[in-house]
């Protein structure tokens, strides 16, 4: 029998022979021509935002550094979860980008100082932060260690967790370990509310045996579920990729809508406000809408806020959270998305 694997890999050059499966969109962050032709069909110049009528959802396009910026967007609204995915200062697809940049360390952390103080300036009394944090093992693992160490300078803001979300595709080389894994630093200011949740892993391993009551136990005749509480290493969660329905061709390194949905659900409650300094796909809105939250997001590329306003559009429209490999710029020939 063929692995899974195999069959992905199998069917992915069947489909790029066809045409079929092959993303109609690159990385927008890479081919300027193409960047070129969507900005016409972007609604936002920089400094405005977008109020979702339906709901009260806001897409600008903003500069997260900048505090006027900010405080456009939120007003006098304070948010009880901030999910900021910054850039990572890691040149990634072997491509030094404008939104995908690799910067001296000292600019970068300079640039996330500015950032995070305006984060710590909306956020409620008490609140959550979820930051996702890239480390390059080329240049020192870089910038994970330092952002962490910058951190320490937000006395308001208390560390809790250092999460790894475990990619089931990973990448690799013939003389390293496979590198399969996301960090996501944890942070809360005052004292937050934090829900269980749990993942649709079952239970399968018995253990830990504990006398209650009198009677010896084990653990899943004590669980209150019967399916497994994620911990800091995320083992069920896919990273994005061209097969998936929640793909968005022409944004690079996206974030699985399970992983932002998870957040969400563990660190908010319904009808509360989230907000996302760093829109990219617009993953943070449509984990939003899905479970009830206003969201505010903004992202400095009008192109990135345009995809964030019409992934929530489509999603209303189709119910599908995504593009997978179709464009979200429809009104392109073909021909225009093509790349180099």
């Amino acid at each position: 029998m063929k692995s899974t694997l195999q069959i992905e890999l199998f069917e992915s050059k069947i489909g790029q022979k066809s045409g079929k499966t092959r993303e109609k969109l690159k990385r927008l962050d890479i081919h300027g021509e193409l960047r070129g032709k969507i900005l016409p069909l972007c609604r936002l110049k920089y400094g405005e935002i977008w109020e979702d009528p339906v709901k009260g959802h806001r897409v600008g396009v903003l500069d997260a550094t900048k505090e006027e910026d900010v405080k456009k967007i939120l007003g006098e609204e304070k948010a009880r979860l901030v999910i900021n995915d910054p850039p990572y200062n890691v040149v990634v697809g072997n491509a030094n980008t404008p939104n995908l940049f690799k910067m001296d360390i000292e600019n970068y952390i300079q640039f996330s100082r500015k950032w995070v103080r305006n984060t710590l300036k909306i956020m409620a009394d008490d609140a959550h932060l979820y930051v996702w944090i890239g480390a390059d093992y080329r240049d020192n693992f870089q910038p994970l260690p330092d952002f962490m160490i910058m951190m320490r300078e937000f006395k308001e803001l208390r560390p809790k967790n250092f999460i790894t979300l475990r990619n089931q595709r990973g990448y690799g080389t013939q003389k390293n370990w496979m590198w399969v894994r996301q960090e996501l630093l944890y942070y809360v200011k005052g004292n937050p509310s934090f829900k269980v949740v749990y993942t649709d892993i079952p239970k399968i391993l018995r253990g830990y045996y504990k006398v209650v009551k009198g009677k010896l136990t084990e653990n899943l005749e004590r669980s209150r579920s019967d399916t497994i509480r994620p911990g800091n290493v995320w083992v069920d969660i896919q990273q994005v990729f061209y097969r998936m329905e929640e793909n968005v061709p022409g944004c690079y390194a996206q974030k699985p809508l399970k992983a932002i949905e998870r957040i969400i659900e563990s660190s908010s409650d319904e009808g509360e406000l989230v907000v996302d300094f760093f829109a990219h796909s617009g993953t943070t809105l449509i984990a939003g809408e899905r479970l009830g939250r206003k969201v505010f997001t903004f992202d400095i590329d009008p192109v990135f806020a345009e995809i964030t306003i019409r992934r929530l559009e489509r999603y209303r429209e189709t119910g599908k959270t995504g593009w997978q490999w179709e464009s979200p710029f429809p009104e392109l020939d073909e021909d225009e998305t093509k790349w180099t």
